[in-house]
């Protein structure tokens, strides 16, 4: 293993073996001229100066660990599988030691050697294994990479006793079958839809079977309703449970055609939407059809839908105004979230995982939120995208953010997650600069369909009594900003708040975030309704200007720089520059890999995965400069660092902008990584491209 944590804290400053710059004949520039072109100005005693590319290629040739080797095939890989099978150890027998124990046999396709396990097994990590303190024994049994540290003769069951029990929003085994094969129903998102006119043809498997048995039905029952009565169609039409009159009748609180608002001409209203019928002084008979897209899985009482039918009265708009007004919950009533004054971390792609926001959250955070979810992939039940909607007992204020291109998937996908998990809110993302988002129409190519926003939003509001909120940019083109245009109808489509990121799609994250435009936006919404900021928020004296500059402002979202720093939400709520060590740094670094493994697992395959994602955050990390190294404070979130010593060895290294430095890291808290590993950022901001500091 590499050097301890605590030998690179002790050690001084680290010279490169090259001169310090303030020691060459160069001409420093001035602190104003560094800020005016965007580079950190750094204390010239720490400064040194950049190593070359060609040093930066030798060392990249001569580290086996780093060298980014040619891509194996898929069949290389399966071969090598099948050489290292006994590695992939089966769980139960993990669990028990006992290759009996598995209930499948000889038929199971993991191995149960224990023997050949442990002989290539890789040695065990430094520190204790993170289930110990919890209830029962680890549920990685053997195959936990600190199986030293379990206690003696305690072996694990078949229960998962592990500490995720502290985690919910998983998804059912039974539900997921049913997203698999397509049968899943979301009625109350279908009517909602319907309501709004917002179905149209699908070649969904489920709808068209329905269609055909309502053919079916439809045929047997034809004799009956060439009658002028409604006839048997207890299969077919829903009469809401609130919608009973004074003499106990069923009420048909269906929506009325247009054409239908004249009493006289009966035949052509069709039984598809009377709005109400509950006076009994007109009649009107029902047309023997019925369309099939109204019949989809409906039924109700033949009793009372005779009664019903023979008594319904169309009602105009006027009628159906009221009865929106039944069915529908008022926004008022629903319940709210109040943003105001709350740190409210932003929902990270990648970086910002469960792990991660247990780090925020000991560190300050008020609100979380999961990654953002594709609505198609959730509806799909892929488990990977559900993993995105796991919540932590410790985040008491937690929402989900979801991303779709049409009102149907979105609003089915809300009414999904209302059923199955557990949140405070729901975030609908209308602002993702991604080329594979917006080139399906979801994102921030909704910018430029203010009506599909508007629908989206309202069938979503309609469907779920969860509060709804949406994240937009400023606009879609640089210098056609039009989210102020919109803000006053957004508050009328039903949501809670809006996020408005201060840039467009067509910026992604370079220049700055247009505070201005989002103060804008604030001014323009009503009262009640509440507008938050977000973009570029590096300490306490951003958010406070904000605040201050606008007091509309509900409060401000924190991105980026929750992930070059994460301790800003303490510094806000301390109100002061944290010069925080290398040391406290790392320990920050531990709590996150510890929650690491209790989320992804202890064994070889958990390890790795931690190991994944904290190469992936420290990819962002090393941005970050200490305070007591600034000439000026705080440090701004566009600032490019040169190249400098930090005041210890471990601080130089968590500066590096080197992949082989963060693999060094990870090594400090998870151990040697395997052979050929190699790592490479999946996030790079165009606003930190690699740019010559002199």
């Amino acid at each position: 293993m590499a050097e301890s944590a605590a030998e690179l804290t002790e050690n001084s400053v680290v010279t490169s073996g090259q001169p310090p710059l303030h020691n060459s004949n160069r001409t420093l520039p001035t602190v104003d001229e560094l800020v005016a072109k965007a580079i950190a100005p750094v204390k010239a005693e720490f400064l040194r100066p950049p190593p070359s590319r060609t040093n930066q290629n030798d060392t990249a040739v001569s580290d086996s660990s780093v060298i980014a080797k040619e891509k194996k095939s898929k069949r290389q890989l399966k071969r090598e599988r099948r050489q290292s099978s006994a590695l992939h150890l089966c769980s139960e027998v993990a669990k028990s030691e006992d290759a009996s124990s598995c209930i499948y046999g000889d038929k199971c396709r993991f191995s149960h050697d224990v023997e050949a396990f442990k002989d290539q097994k890789p040695a065990d990590l430094e520190g204790k294994c993170p289930f110990t303190n919890g209830e029962g024994p680890c549920p990685y049994g053997l195959a936990c990479r600190f199986y030293g540290t379990h206690e003696a003769g305690v072996r694990g069951n078949g229960s998962n006793s592990r500490s995720r029990s502290s985690e919910i929003n998983g998804l059912n085994k039974d539900v997921q079958k049913l997203l698999w094969k397509n049968k899943m129903k979301f009625p109350k998102a279908d009517a909602n839809l319907k309501a709004l006119g917002l179905v149209g043809p699908s070649n969904s498997r489920v709808k068209k079977q329905d269609e055909d048995e309502v053919d079916l039905t439809a045929r047997d029952d034809s004799r009956a309703t060439n009658e002028k009565d409604c006839g048997d169609t207890t299969d077919k039409l829903e009469v809401p449970k609130n919608c009973v009159d004074e003499t106990d009748k069923s009420e048909c609180a269906l929506e009325v055609p247009k054409n239908c608002i004249n009493k006289t001409d009966k035949s052509e209203c069709s039984l598809e939407v009377p709005k109400d019928c509950s006076d009994e002084n007109d009649n009107l008979e029902c047309s023997s059809e019925v369309p099939t897209e109204y019949n989809e899985g409906l039924s109700i009482p033949d009793k009372d839908f005779e009664k019903s039918c023979g008594e319904t009265e169309l009602e105009g708009v006027t009628g159906n105004a009221e009865t929106d007004k039944v069915l529908k919950m008022h926004p008022r009533e629903k319940k709210l979230i109040d943003f105001r004054e709350k740190l409210y971390l932003a929902p990270l792609t990648t970086v910002g995982n469960l792990p991660f926001r247990r780090v925020c959250k000991a560190l300050g955070a008020d609100i979380t939120c999961g990654e953002m979810a594709m609505c198609t992939n959730l509806l799909q039940g892929q488990a990977s995208e559900w993993a995105l909607l796991r919540r932590h007992s410790s985040e008491d204020l937690f929402g989900v953010q979801i991303c779709g291109a049409y009102p149907d998937t979105v609003t089915r996908t809300i009414e999904l997650i209302d059923q199955e998990c557990e949140v405070d809110f729901i975030d609908i993302n209308m602002g993702c600069p991604i080329d594979i988002v917006v080139n399906k129409g979801a994102g921030s190519c909704l910018l430029n369909k203010p009506m599909r926003m508007k629908n989206m939003v309202a069938a979503a509001c309609g469907t779920v009594d969860k509060p709804i909120t949406i994240k937009v940019r400023t606009g879609y083109f640089e210098g056609k900003n039009r989210v102020d245009s919109l803000i006053a109808d957004i508050a009328t489509w039903g949501t809670n708040a809006v996020t408005v990121h201060g840039r467009t799609r067509q910026q992604r994250y370079s220049k700055l975030a247009d505070w201005n435009y989002i103060y804008k936006c604030a001014e323009k919404a009503p009262e009640s309704f509440q507008v938050l900021g977000n973009g570029d928020i590096f300490s306490y004296t951003d958010w406070n200007k904000h605040k201050s500059d606008c007091p509309q402002l509900a409060s401000c979202m924190i991105a980026r720089g929750a992930l070059v720093k994460p301790w800003i939400f303490t510094e806000i709520k301390e109100q002061r520059h944290w010069d925080i060590s290398s040391g406290e740094r790392l320990d920050i670094l531990k709590d996150y890999v510890r929650c690491g493994l209790e989320h992804w697992g202890s064994d070889t395959k958990g390890v790795e995965t931690t190991r994944h994602f904290l190469l992936e955050w420290l990819s962002y990390t090393f941005r970050y400069i200490p305070v007591g190294l600034l000439e000026v404070v705080p440090q701004q979130i566009n600032w490019r660092p040169p190249s400098y010593c930090g005041r210890d060895d471990l601080e130089t290294m968590m500066a590096s902008e080197s992949a082989a430095d963060w693999i060094r890291i990870s090594e400090l808290l998870l151990g040697k990584v395997p052979d050929g590993f190699t790592f490479s950022p999946k996030h790079k901001s165009n606003a930190y491209d690699k740019a010559e500091n002199g």
